[in-house]
């Protein structure tokens, strides 16, 4: 598991811990703390900050008990924003290690000069042969985040093993530090699984790179991870449009995409991994009423930079991608399996069985200052369903050859009314080694 990284926060102390220090009018103490898988299901990453240099310690144990029975240590790295204040911060990362698969752990986070409350985990089970729950959503801001309350909810009621946020992760400056406060409930509870939009552009990425710990070794930017029978491949769309920062950065993902899928798709591996999925934050495809690249017949994120150039459609096709999570369109829009603008349902009554072409999933209605965004009036033939209310989606990897997927609407009564649930079985193709 790995952490996500937490920000320092200006807001309300009483949620922090202070411990005086003879002379001194503040101690260091522990802010926001996030967890990330670190690819190994007996491991797990905590990442927050302190304002002030201090030790990073991790102190957990097994519940039920409440003792924290063993510690782990890892370091400190100052960063400072780019904006015009220059804040300069300590981000703190621990890995802890020999977790037993499946168990619950207590844990705080900090140093003898200050300590986080304590939160609790649960360690990812080992294996393909379990069914991982996962909440997915993108666009959920610091302003109007509508449906973090009832995410909150969910995990407390330990219903997901993960979560994805498809993008706009709201992390940069004095906004990132109030953002990452927020979402701690569930960050520091449940594996915090980013991958970068265009809101977190600012200074390139610096806050998002420095603030999240996902694995590898590109400061998240694109990396992938294996959980239950379902390999997931993080990737940043926002290469394509920050070319400022380096067209190297596409050709660069791009054939990092490439060998991945090559291994993912490995007669090996796909028997244990058979489903590939994808989360990116700018669609390839979507029905919104505005001027976005998904509306565009020529979309960057699907054919690529000029003369086709590492466009990901094709990619996606040629390897079996099974699913393709986005957001960045403030809505909800389900695809049928389609390619090319061409709708390949495995059949007219089992669209989802089957399918010669990967399913699409848009979500990025979970809240933020910009509210919604509204569709154009005649679905296009690749859409499925359309809803513009707030919410967010809850995704379990049943088995090798079904996922469940529904829809809860924030808007329609707050205990969640399901919207879209759907139970499509394995896009099984014709891959004899796809279940």
């Amino acid at each position: 598991l790995h952490p996500i990284r937490e920000p320092q926060s200006w807001l309300p102390q009483d949620l922090l811990l202070r411990v005086g220090v003879p002379g001194k009018t503040r101690a260091p103490s522990a802010h926001r703390a996030v967890l990330t898988l670190a690819g190994d299901p007996t491991a797990m990453t905590v990442t927050w900050t302190t304002f002030d240099l201090a030790g990073s310690i991790v102190e957990f144990g097994p519940e039920p008990g409440g003792a924290f029975t063993a510690s782990a240590q890892g370091h400190a790295s100052r960063f400072v924003d780019g904006g015009w204040l220059r804040r300069s911060m300590f981000i703190h990362r621990v890995t802890l290690r020999g977790l037993a698969p499946g168990q619950r752990y207590a844990y705080r986070c900090g140093s003898p000069l200050g300590w986080s409350r304590p939160y609790s985990f649960r360690a990812l089970p080992n294996g393909t042969d379990w069914s991982p729950r996962l909440a997915v959503f993108g666009d959920m801001g610091n302003i109007n985040p509508q449906s973090l309350p009832r995410l909150q909810h969910d995990t407390q009621q330990g219903m997901y093993d993960a979560i994805l946020h498809v993008g706009r992760c709201h992390c940069n400056a004095m906004v990132g530090d109030a953002f990452m406060r927020k979402i701690e409930p569930v960050a520091a509870s449940v594996p915090y699984m980013t991958c970068p939009g265009n809101h977190e552009e600012k200074y390139n990425f610096s806050n998002y790179r420095a603030r999240f710990s996902m694995p590898g070794d590109t400061e998240g930017l694109w990396y992938s991870w294996d959980i239950g029978p379902a390999h997931i491949i993080s990737f940043s769309t926002e290469v394509y449009f920050y070319l400022n920062y380096g067209r190297h950065l596409v050709q660069e993902q791009y054939q990092w995409l490439e060998r991945d899928l090559q291994e993912a798709t490995r007669p090996d591996r796909r028997r244990r991994h058979p489903w590939i999925i994808t989360m990116g934050h700018r669609p390839m495809y979507c029905s919104n009423n505005d001027h976005d690249d998904c509306t565009e017949h020529e979309s960057i994120v699907r054919q690529g930079l000029p003369q086709h150039l590492y466009g990901l459609e094709d990619l996606f096709y040629k390897y079996g991608v099974d699913l393709e999570l986005w957001a960045h369109e403030h809505s909800y829009e389900r695809l049928w399996p389609v390619y090319n603008y061409q709708v390949y349902n495995g059949s007219a009554e089992s669209p989802y069985t089957n399918p010669r072409a990967p399913a699409h999933i848009i979500t990025g209605s979970a809240g933020c200052k910009e509210r919604l965004d509204p569709f154009v009036p005649k679905p296009r033939e690749w859409s499925a369903l359309r809803i513009e209310d707030y919410g967010y989606t809850r995704l379990q990897i049943v088995n090798r050859s079904h996922i469940r997927l529904e829809q809860v609407s924030d808007d329609q009564v707050w205990h969640g009314r399901r919207t879209d649930p759907q139970r499509p079985p394995r896009p099984a193709r014709s891959d004899p080694y796809l279940g």
